[in-house]
């Protein structure tokens, strides 16, 4: 293996490794199904508070698992899910209706 394929690897363990948190995993399935959510919705969502919300979140944004976009002052974050990613989910979830 190149050097590309290594760094490409060890991305995506990086990434991987983020799902091995429950609290991560219920944060990206339930923006999946709810794109834009708020923090406060995400924390409901997994039944933790914003504060532990919003470091689950900073993390998977670290490793581009989620992008935010700013409407005033909220914050909405949003899976960013490419081919495999979109995959995975599904995997994990089961069917869900878009």
């Amino acid at each position: 293996m190149g050097d590309h394929e290594h760094t490409d690897i060890d991305d995506w363990a990086k990434r991987f490794a983020l799902l091995s948190d429950s609290t991560r995993l219920r944060l990206i399935t339930h923006m999946h199904e709810h794109p834009d959510a708020t923090v406060s919705e995400l924390a409901a969502a997994a039944r933790i508070t914003e504060n532990a919300a919003s470091q689950s979140l900073r993390a998977l944004r670290a490793q581009g698992w989620v992008t935010t976009t700013k409407a005033g002052r909220t914050v909405h974050y949003r899976v960013v899910a490419d081919a495999i990613v979109h995959r995975i989910l599904h995997d994990v979830m089961g069917a869900h209706h878009h």
